[in-house]
């Protein structure tokens, strides 16, 4: 094969390169090496004019971050040798899959509605999470290096100035039919696992699956039992049982929905921080794109 490699110099720069791979008439593989972000950028880059598996470049990942869900979510090995080794592999025996996506856009008739559409791979939150997203950046950028651990002590901090966590604002309507209302987390997942803390997988929709359309998990309530309770359950989570209870909202295998909220909250996609939103639609397309596995 020729392979032409490019390093990315700015924010947005990989989804740019993605655009341009996507519009290129003799592109037939993008090969996205860095962290879960990149790969965010990159997809929306081929996905820049909508989804259209049969003439889009193939796209295969390289794990270069700190978790890598998008690759490890693949069935690829986290280190990034081993990791290509396993692609040249699947190259040669033309080892492909058409994996499903999810895409948020603003909502029609919401202060939200002009904000442009974006695809994520494996998970998006709007409230808590995405809080401890942000948090973790804003380290980032003082030089902090991105481990577990800070996400940890984010976790720990965003908790204790959490406005809301006994009485959530947000709600998840379909149809116009209301599914759940005062939520503190939703977090809205297209595969399995979730996460990863270091090499433990934690499973928020177990059933989740790049088969399948979207599946939310919400929290109505995170006093410091719940949190308890639900932190607990996320660690000894597995493919077959995830957390439960009576504060615990669990939807499988949407299409369309939109999580409305009444308090600005912030929203993350892929573990990219984008801002305070108060309404968001999510949809989940099927057979959206071609992944080396």
């Amino acid at each position: 094969m020729k392979l032409d490699a490019v390093t990315t110099e700015y924010r947005g720069h990989a989804r740019d390169l993605g655009r341009h791979a996507a519009q290129s008439q003799d592109i037939e593989l993008v090969v996205a090496l860095g962290g879960d972000g990149t790969v965010n950028e990159v997809v929306n880059g081929l996905l820049h004019d909508g989804p259209d598996p049969g003439r889009l470049p193939r796209l295969a990942v390289v794990p270069g971050g700190s978790t890598n869900v998008f690759a490890r979510a693949l069935g690829l090995p986290n280190d990034a040798v081993e990791a290509t080794g396993a692609l040249l592999d699947a190259l040669r025996e033309g080892r492909e899959r058409t994996v499903g996506l999810g895409l948020t856009s603003g909502t029609p008739g919401s202060e939200d509605e002009s904000v442009p559409s974006r695809w994520f791979t494996f998970n998006a939150g709007l409230g808590f999470d995405a809080g401890v997203v942000g948090r973790v950046e804003q380290q980032r950028e003082r030089g902090k290096k991105s481990t577990h651990a800070l996400y940890v002590r984010q976790v720990v901090r965003q908790l204790l100035g959490e406005p809301h966590r006994r009485h959530g604002t947000i709600s998840l309507e379909r149809d116009g039919e209301e599914l759940a209302s005062d939520l503190v987390l939703s977090i809205v997942s297209n595969t399995a696992p979730w996460t990863f803390l270091g090499n433990r997988p934690m499973y928020a929709s177990p059933k989740a699956s790049f088969d399948t359309g979207l599946d939310v998990f919400g929290l109505s309530r995170l006093s410091t039992a719940s949190v308890a309770r639900y932190g607990t359950q996320l660690l000894t989570s597995s493919p077959e049982r995830g957390p439960r209870g009576r504060h615990a909202v669990s939807l499988h295998d949407l299409t369309e929905f939109t999580l409305h909220s009444k308090v600005p909250l912030p929203l993350q996609m892929d573990g990219d921080h984008l801002g305070l939103r108060t309404s968001v639609t999510f949809t989940g397309v099927r057979r959206a794109l071609r992944v080396i596995v």
